[in-house]
């Protein structure tokens, strides 16, 4: 057959078409920082012509979906929402793609990273996750519950003041909690606040020897205080309150303190959705006096697997996303406030964000003070602050969370659930070849 100049004309603009058509499927997490870059993509689709097809999930299904993807080489996600925990694991496993275009893009500005949140997101000195926002955590509370009760919260509190005040301002007739913290089940939730709260406290996952430390006194000073402080202030169902449900109780004014991520700061001073966003203050995570705070070092990051078949796209959409001019968007459409913390030094010098956000120092001193290297008052083999970061260390950690979790709810006492983590963790740890 004859291919007339027409036809070919015709043919190179169905597959011009075609190509410009390509759509990358993105999994994420269901926080309000995401559901927002959800909300301005439109401007990259029509910007590049790259549909998004996205899949936002609840931070444990999140993280159970693209771990399984990932692992099988699925191929089912072009963009995954990882973790600081996932990133150089995957990355060594070969599993994730070498953002080296990032790196190497001028614009993009690599090194305007904030190097605690790069480092936790590169292997063998190169980037394979780009951060979204970063986090550590910090204690936000109510200004006005703690100067009924009669206190002033100090910059940089201690376990026992926070105990004191939660109990001073609880009032249970007025649906008023003294604190909110983690109780839902999951390595990633109730675990993450409970292991840095753990690093505060003396205590440790494991010894030098990969032997687990359940059965140890730093952590059932851990977890005794934990329950307490919970059952004298906190709120009723806590067992499967995570991040998404403590922030909710917060802004509906249900919380004296709240501890927890740094970047939900923005939200509960935000009065279109906080009922008490003119009364929040912000102080350090709490200490023991032993040299740790209980806070913790994470960055919500956008990654590609290997199995996409779209990484070039997929490289386009992480650049917008995480770019600076991103930033700027976000504040043009919400307030410099809102957008997304802790991953570039040059937010932290924008004049404009320093006086939207009262609470932009007390983020980066808390992720600058987190030492993934050193998370424990006693040595460790491991590095990672509220992680240990093994592959094994996620399904050991969800089977931890989940007998914590029923010890708040009251199905077993603190000590058994101490006792069942320590035999679950090292048969655990022992089939995984660390204990010889």
């Amino acid at each position: 057959m004859k291919l007339t100049p027409l036809f070919v004309g015709a043919l190179t603009l169905a597959l011009a078409t075609s190509a410009s058509a390509q759509t990358l499927t993105i999994a994420t997490v269901n926080n309000g920082d995401m559901v927002r870059m959800q909300g301005l993509s439109s401007a990259f689709t029509a910007d590049t012509g790259i549909e998004l097809n996205w899949v936002v999930l609840e931070e444990n299904t999140l993280r159970q979906n693209v771990t399984t993807d990932i692992a099988t080489n699925g191929g089912q996600y072009d963009v995954m929402t990882i973790g600081t925990y996932e990133a150089p694991i995957w990355a060594k496993q070969g599993w994730l793609v070498p953002l080296d275009g990032l790196s190497a893009d001028a614009a993009y500005d690599v090194d305007d990273l904030l190097p605690p949140i790069r480092d936790g997101l590169s292997y063998e000195g190169k980037l394979y996750a780009a951060p979204f926002y970063g986090e550590s955590s910090m204690v936000m509370y109510r200004k006005d519950l703690m100067e009924k009760a009669g206190l002033t919260m100090p910059d940089a509190p201690t376990w026992e003041f926070i105990g004191e005040a939660a109990r001073a301002m609880t009032d249970r007739a007025n649906d008023i909690n003294g604190i909110c913290l983690r109780g839902k089940a999951g390595w990633g939730e109730n675990m993450a606040f409970l292991t840095a709260m753990s690093n505060s406290f003396g205590a440790r996952w494991f010894d030098e020897s990969w032997k687990p430390q359940f059965d140890q006194p730093e952590w059932k000073s851990t977890l005794d205080t934990y329950l307490s402080l919970m059952a004298d202030a906190g709120p009723a169902g806590a067992s499967s309150n995570g991040f998404n449900e403590n922030l909710t109780l917060f802004q509906q004014g249900k919380c004296g303190m709240w501890i927890d991520a740094t970047v939900a700061a923005s939200f509960v001073i935000n009065p279109t959705d906080s009922t008490v966003a003119d009364q929040v203050g912000f102080a350090l995570a709490p200490d023991n006096g032993l040299g740790k705070r209980g806070n913790w070092l994470w960055a919500w990051s956008l990654a590609i697997p290997t199995s996409s078949q779209n990484q070039d796209a997929a490289v386009q959409f992480i650049n917008w996303a995480t770019n600076k001019a991103y930033l700027e968007t976000v504040a043009a459409q919400d307030g410099w406030a809102n957008v997304p913390p802790g991953t570039r030094a040059s937010l932290y010098a924008n004049a404009d964000y320093q006086a939207a956000a009262p609470f932009a120092k007390m983020t980066l001193d808390s992720i600058n003070s987190a030492n993934p290297s050193e998370p424990t008052v006693q040595p460790v083999p491991y590095t990672g602050v509220q992680f240990v970061a093994i592959p094994e260390f996620a399904g050991i950690a969800t089977n931890v969370g989940q007998l914590f979790s029923a010890a708040l709810a009251g199905q077993m006492s603190a000590d058994d659930a101490l006792a069942q983590a320590q035999d679950a963790a090292t048969r655990d740890m022992t089939r995984a070849g660390y204990i010889k």
